[in-house]
């Protein structure tokens, strides 16, 4: 018996190694990804991970065993060549799930590098098996340890790289490098194992004839094993660069959205020194919206967050969370170079637009969190950010505010009065005080104005200006105000039963009312239920209701006026009424803001007052002058005019029961109006 000495072909050995390393490297990647999903994906990705890899490392053996020339005829058993890509794919799936623990553990790397290499070792060994060939097979026991120790060697090499490169599944020069590494490991034990397999023959033997079609089923192996690396490339590509897009990019303005912020705070918020988040808010987006459309308000914003980049370059990253808010992280950066951001971010904002032949104005309120002042964590950071944002928004808009503990107590009692906010009604919490509006021509009383109030059970009586924008945010404004309508009317209704009292009940109106299209028919429905008039209930509103969304306003103050139910137009002169609208507007009084009347011995505040009661007259339009407190302001205010007045001079607002009494003492002093 004498030995065959076979020899391999440097072609095919080499197309063996390249495959190896083609299927390290993209099971490097995969192993990334294993490493940031969760659930489902994670299972998904761990699979086939598992099963690139196998086939991987089982065709780099099998078309190695090609590669063998030797002058004896060879075939394969296909179900035992079967069995060794099991082996290989079981061996695989080993490395990945000791991969999925965030925890590395001795002795789970150990055992799992064992369990590895006994399947590597199971599948060389059993492709080796399926070989029919006509002489004897026999293994080089030196050399047999000599693979089983590199098979060893090269599982544990794996399960460190994929350990190393679990957390990071874009590309890298080392991960290239470990990946060649991790290859020529795999093929360095295939090729140990065959060099200690041994061919005994005999002279009969030899004359065997010689394999044929070998060239034909290695091509058959190595195009599809390229073609199942080539589809896992291409998975892992396209989730990558497609679905991971999709996922971690606003689709109107291409910056990163919310899951692309997580990831960011994930790499860059982790030890840094200095850094900051800023939140920005579009101020009265929603009425560009309203007033132009969505396919201008949407235009508006890509315009905003180019400007916003440009305003960003090597300062931080620009992300779109949703809606107008936009948020600007910086993981480097002093407090100054942050300030000046927010001024040059605030400037570039204010900048006209010129969008679809329109020109447009808006501008930003700004929230600063401080790293590290302010901590590390991105849920903490953003809520900082977000509750000094509104700070900004509620002391002028178009301004930076940073983020204090003061803040964040005011933010805390905010959330507390939202909650109980939203079971005050049912609680019955709420009341109403009415002030008296005064007929200082005539010397009678000739109407009132109903103000809520709540008188919280911890905390006594909350301020309006506290809890009405918390209302407004919320909504919770348009259940409160029906409540306040119909409580009004009643209350009217029994005045003019038992006192027989006959005046207009003046309420103010929240935007938020407007919204509906059929607030008109609800203001009939309450007047209708209570029994009272029309011309006994007036809705006041403000310049901002009156000038936003002027078409679906005007059309319900329209029908509200067509009822009989008069409208007056509620601190006029403080915001933005354009004139040149207010006698399109379906106002029958205007009432003069306390700001001027409160200052009247000043020129300019007298001339304003001036101003305002020749435009009401002009329009036929009744006046109303609020803060009236002195007999100064009443002689001025009579001089030019105006003779209906509200304020504390003629009473303070005043509960159901007060104003009885109020009224029970002026009965015999005071005429009533008719």
């Amino acid at each position: 018996m004498q030995y065959i000495h076979a020899h391999y072909n440097p072609y095919i050995v080499t197309l063996s190694v390249l495959i190896a390393i083609l299927a390290s490297y993209i099971a490097l990647n995969i192993v990334g990804k294993v490493g940031q999903s969760t659930g489902r994906n994670k299972a998904l990705w761990t699979g086939l991970g598992a099963f690139v890899m196998g086939n991987g490392i089982w065709s780099m053996h099998f078309i190695g065993m090609l590669a063998l020339e030797a002058d004896i005829s060879m075939s394969y058993d296909l179900k035992i060549v079967a069995l060794s890509a099991v082996f290989s794919i079981l061996a695989s799936l080993i490395a990945f799930y000791v991969t999925l623990d965030a925890v590395t553990r001795l002795w789970k790397i150990s055992l799992g590098g064992a369990l590895m290499g006994a399947g590597i070792v199971a599948m060389h060994y059993t492709g080796m098996a399926a070989l029919h060939t006509a002489v004897m097979i026999t293994y080089d026991p030196v050399y047999w340890l000599l693979s089983l120790a590199a098979a060893l060697m090269a599982s544990y090499a794996a399960l460190l790289l994929f350990r190393r490169f679990r957390n990071h599944p874009g590309f890298s020069i080392w991960k290239f490098y470990s990946a060649v590494v991790m290859g020529l490991a795999i093929s360095g034990m295939h090729y140990v194992g065959m060099a200690a397999t041994q061919f005994h023959y005999t002279r009969q033997e030899l004359q065997s004839a010689p394999p044929a079609g070998q060239m034909l089923l290695i091509s058959a192996v190595a195009i599809v094993t390229l073609f199942i690396l080539a589809a896992s490339w291409a998975a892992v590509f396209v989730e990558k660069h497609v679905l991971e897009r999709m996922a971690y990019s606003d689709p109107l303005t291409g910056l990163p959205n919310r899951h692309g912020l997580q990831r960011y705070f994930t790499k860059e918020f982790t030890a840094q020194t200095e850094g900051a988040v800023l939140f920005l808010d579009l101020d009265r987006f929603k009425s560009i919206n309203d007033t132009l459309g969505h396919d201008v308000g949407d235009e508006l914003l890509i315009e905003v967050s180019k400007r916003l980049q440009l305003c960003t370059q090597n300062q931080g990253i620009v992300f779109r969370l949703g809606g107008d808010e936009f948020l600007i992280a910086s993981s480097s950066g002093s407090v100054d170079t942050t300030i000046q951001l927010a001024e040059s971010i605030l400037d570039s904002i204010k900048q006209p637009y010129h969008l679809a032949n329109n020109q447009l104005f808006i501008t930003g309120s700004i929230g600063i969190a401080l790293v590290p002042q302010h901590g590390f964590e991105r849920t903490f950071l953003m809520r900082a950010a977000d509750t000094a944002m509104y700070v900004s928004k509620n002391t002028g808009k178009n301004k930076y505010s940073i983020f204090s503990e003061d803040m964040n107590q005011r933010q805390i009692r905010r959330m507390e009065l939202e909650k109980d906010l939203r079971n005050a009604q049912e609680q019955e919490e709420f009341f109403i005080v009415y002030q008296p509006k005064w007929d200082s021509l005539h010397n009678r009383l000739t109407g009132m104005e109903a103000l809520l109030r709540w008188k919280h059970p911890q905390l006594g009586i909350v301020s309006p200006g506290e809890f009405i924008p918390i209302a407004e945010e919320t909504g919770l404004i348009i259940p409160m105000t029906d409540w306040i309508l119909e409580k009004v009317c009643e209350q009217n209704k029994i005045w003019q039963q038992q006192a027989d009292i006959y005046i207009p009940i003046s309420v103010n109106m929240s935007a938020r009312m407007f919204e509906c299209s059929a607030f008109p028919e609800r203001i009939a429905r309450i007047l209708a239920d209570t029994g009272l008039e029309p011309q006994y209930l007036e809705l006041e509103i403000t310049e901002s209701i009156a000038m936003n969304g002027i078409e679906g306003t005007v059309e319900q103050l329209q029908q509200i006026q067509q009822q009989g139910v008069g409208i007056s137009l509620d601190d006029f002169g403080t915001g933005y009424s354009s004139l040149g609208s207010l006698d399109e507007m379906p106002v029958d009084i205007i009432k003069i803001d306390q700001v001027f009347v409160r200052n009247i011995d000043h020129a300019s505040k007298q001339s304003i007052i001036s101003t305002i009661i020749a435009i009401a007259y002009n329009l036929n339009m009744e006046m109303v002058a609020e803060g009236v407190e002195t007999v100064e302001q009443i002689q001025f205010l009579q001089s030019k005019g105006c003779f209906i007045m509200q304020g504390y001079y003629y009473g303070k607002p005043m509960t159901v029961e007060q104003m009885n009494q109020w009224l029970e003492q002026s009965a015999d002093q005071i005429p009533l109006a008719e």
